[in-house]
């Protein structure tokens, strides 16, 4: 027979949002939640610079825009949980909240401390004890309790909720200790990769257009020369590759090897040449980087480009010849990059991967494999858009496992 000291109805392991969030909301019983490392929530202290957007503004048919291809499964819990229920949720708690003119809402102190020292504040009134500093090495489950084991304790519970995150900024202690959990209790694991992140590209000969950056373009997707996927957003070049919301956000599909094609002016190739030939009829003299100059693309990157096609900034446009506009065309409206790398864990904000949506239940975050057993938060694989969605998801989903967990004592 386990000892009262050892014995817990609930454990949670992990110390990020899903974690402090889901013991925060659980009513009733002994509630255990495991950090490994010394600290609370070290990648939420980092999050939106320090600054912690954790949630965004818009409805919530908005926001299932920006989960990739997995939104249907968190549809449930947004609607339990929304952006606006973690709005006040902090507000209550007193942590006032700010929008920003991209829509991010961030604590109004611009300081991710506030929102930590809300979620300990809550788990302390819940009397929730945290144990800090003790990673878990083995989880296992028999006759209906949980074994939790660290290097010098073993705790048995009822309810066991995994919440330890991703892989994305290790140093942070998101080294994926979650996916051996599952996988020691039976679950399977969607490879993980990073997502958020920008992406290096092959040959890149771009550098001196470093920090040069456009708005709401169309990125598209290829795969081993098939068209996969598009996307639209910011762009920024970087002095190894492409970033941006843009790439950011679009980074959960790209693979090392893929094709980006990025089109600078909104027109396909065959607007494009249309443009061109009618110019000629009354504009041929005029210079081609004036001609071009309605299109919006930043001086520098037209520059480049140009010369990339052939031709010289102030050649006038008749001189042209057919070749180099096809591939002045190419250019401006497709052009191409190889990625080289599609970023890193050590770079990545977030994880796209992890446990199997196909083993959780959307509307408790309950094991399908094995009853009162939960995942919230970055463990499942399930990754937002930059600017709170991940946080949001995070919330929502504990705030299920939660409700779940206190409805079974029912």
């Amino acid at each position: 027979m386990q000892s009262s000291e050892t014995f817990y109805d609930i454990i949670i392991i992990g110390g990020g949002p899903a974690g402090l969030f889901t013991a925060s909301n659980i009513n009733f019983g002994k509630v255990l939640l495991i950090e490994k490392g010394e600290r609370l929530a070290r990648k939420l202290l980092i999050s939106g610079t320090g600054q912690c957007n954790f949630t965004h503004a818009g409805n919530i048919s908005t926001f299932l825009k920006h989960y990739g291809n997995n939104h249907r499964f968190l549809k449930y819990a947004l609607h339990e949980f929304s952006n606006t229920d973690a709005i006040s949720f902090f507000k209550e708690a007193g942590v006032d909240s700010v929008e920003d003119k991209n829509g991010k809402i961030f604590p109004a102190s611009l300081k991710a401390s506030d929102i930590l020292q809300a979620l300990a504040s809550a788990c302390k009134s819940k009397k929730v004890t945290i144990l800090n500093g003790s990673p878990v090495i083995e989880v296992s489950a028999d006759a209906g309790l949980f074994s939790v084991k660290t290097a010098t304790n073993e705790f048995i519970c009822t309810n066991l909720v995994i919440t330890t995150g991703g892989l994305s900024y290790p140093a942070t202690g998101s080294t994926g200790d979650g996916y051996q959990f599952a996988k020691q209790l039976n679950h399977t694991i969607v490879t993980p990769k990073p997502a958020l992140c920008a992406v290096n590209i092959q040959d890149y000969h771009m550098e001196a257009l470093s920090g040069i950056s456009l708005s709401d373009v169309l990125i598209s997707l290829y795969h081993d020369g098939r068209k996969t996927a598009e996307h639209r957003g910011d762009i920024v070049f970087t002095l190894k590759g492409l970033s941006g919301p843009g790439i950011i956000d679009f980074s959960r599909f790209i693979n090392d090897g893929d094709t980006l094609k990025i089109n600078f002016i909104d027109r396909n190739i065959s607007d494009f040449n249309y443009d061109f030939v009618e110019a000629l009829k009354s504009t041929g003299k005029s210079a081609l980087q004036t001609w071009l100059k309605p299109y919006n693309v930043p001086r520098n990157l037209l520059r480049y480009l140009i010369e990339e096609a052939g031709a010289e900034p102030d050649q006038q446009i008749a001189a042209i010849s057919r070749q180099t506009r096809m591939k002045l065309a190419t250019l401006l409206c497709e052009c191409s990059f190889v990625v080289a790398k599609a970023g890193s864990f050590k770079t990545a904000m977030a994880t796209a991967g992890g446990v199997s949506l196909d083993e959780v239940s959307p509307k408790t975050m309950e094991s399908r494999l094995i009853k009162n057993l939960y995942f919230a938060g970055e463990v499942l694989d399930i990754d937002g858009d930059t600017g709170g969605y991940n946080i949001q998801a995070a919330f929502s989903t504990a705030y299920v496992a939660a409700g779940a967990i206190n409805k079974s004592k029912k």
